[in-house]
This record gives structure tokens, sequence and C-alpha cells, in this order.
């Protein structure tokens, strides 16, 4: 049996959480624990999670602060930081087995969105193709790693954005990310919202910016241009 832990950062997340939480818990079972971190909701996420989880931490807002929360509450060996608008496939559990049976260190699941629009079709497909090449993944794709190299790696790094990316970045140096095209499914709600071309700009450009030495606080701030913690 794996002994696994899913570390799922929330913060206002109250219209959808119990829908998730019990999806997760009908998928995983027993032989994962759940782990909800909450950053300072203000809204009924806290006491619609409680049935569904075995721990509910609360920490300071920042998705890198939340999920190090979650690890030190985690008492599985395998370490899954799940969003809270993101659903695991349906063959989870047997990946998961795969993944340890071939004594890998960290990995990712191949992505899909909840929209319609075909644009977001040729998205998965850039997200998916680039994270292969690359060995640099997103929250959004689900990073799983054991514990021992969690800590190896030394956590996320305590900053307001890009907090997967600069992550990534160290992991690959030790190992190659078991990659698992089984698909996550995450919400398209931020395209949506801002619109689909504007999104992968942006992302583009705070990817680029990132690269070239931009401070994470200021791309926070151009991400987010009226304070709204992450």
């Amino acid at each position: 049996m794996i002994t696994g832990t899913l570390i799922i950062p929330a913060l206002n997340e109250a219209a959808t959480v119990a829908q998730q939480l019990q999806q997760l818990r009908e998928l995983v079972g027993d032989q994962w624990q759940l782990v909800l971190v909450d950053g300072g909701s203000t809204d009924d996420t806290v006491a619609q999670a409680h049935p569904f989880c075995d721990h509910i931490v609360s920490s300071a807002p920042g998705r890198a602060r939340q999920m190090n929360a979650g690890a030190e509450r985690a008492d599985g060996n395998i370490l899954l930081f799940l969003h809270a608008d993101t659903r695991l496939p349906q063959d989870f559990i047997a990946q998961m087995q795969q993944f340890v049976q071939q004594g890998s260190q960290w990995g990712r699941f191949d992505v899909r969105l909840d929209g319609g629009h075909p644009l977001f079709r040729l998205i998965e497909w850039m997200m998916n193709h680039r994270s292969r090449w690359t060995g640099i993944a997103t929250g959004d794709q689900a990073i799983f790693m054991t514990r021992e190299f969690f800590q190896r790696c030394g956590g996320f790094a305590d900053m307001p954005l890009m907090e997967d990316i600069d992550f990534c970045k160290r992991a690959r140096r030790l190992a190659r990310p078991f990659c698992i095209a089984s698909r996550v499914t995450t919400s398209a709600r931020k395209w949506q919202k801002n619109g689909i071309l504007r999104t992968v700009l942006l992302m583009w450009w705070l990817r680029l910016a990132f690269f070239l030495g931009v401070p994470p606080s200021v791309l926070h701030r151009w991400y987010y241009p009226s304070p709204c913690p992450r």
C-alpha cells in the first residue's frame, strides 16, 4: 500500500472545495492522507473542507508557505502538491505505484484545461510538451516527490510567485522528472476571466522576466495588479 499525502493549498475556495475533496477522498480512499492548508480564508473554506480532510493547517497566505506548512504536517512518504481547482486522473493510484516501482524521485502529470475553447487544446499541448523538453513543471501539473527528495531540495522557496518554477529548476539538477501522460484537469477560469491570449502572453512574459532575474515580488505585482495574496 502506498503511503502518500495530498497537500492542498487553499484560499477562499468555499464554492468548490467540498466537491473537490469529496472526489479526492473517493479516488484515493485511505491510501493517501489529505492535508488542506488554509491561507487565511474569509469565506467558509475550512468548514466546507473539514469532513473530508485528515488535517487542516492554518498558514500565512502564499502557495510556497502553505505547501511547506502542509509538508511539515504530512505523514506520507510521497508528497503531492495539488491546487484546489485541479482534479486527479482516475488512474492516479496506478500511476503512483509505477512511480514508486521505477525508483524515481519526483515528477508531474500532463494537464488538461476544463474549458471548451479550441485554443485550450493548443495551450495544453504546449504546456505538456514544454514541460517534457525542459524538465520544468508548473503547479497546475500536480508536482509530486518523495519526502526525502523534498527535504533534499529544501522545500519551496518563500517567494510570492514562480515558486513552482524555482523548485523544478533546483530539482532537475538532481534528477529528471517522472512525466506521467495521464492528465490532471485544472480550471481554465483565469484564462476565461482575463482573456485567453492576454493570459498566455502575460505568463510568457512573466516566465521570461523571471529567467532574466526580475524579483518574484515584482512579478507578483504584475500578475496581481491590486493587492491579492496568492
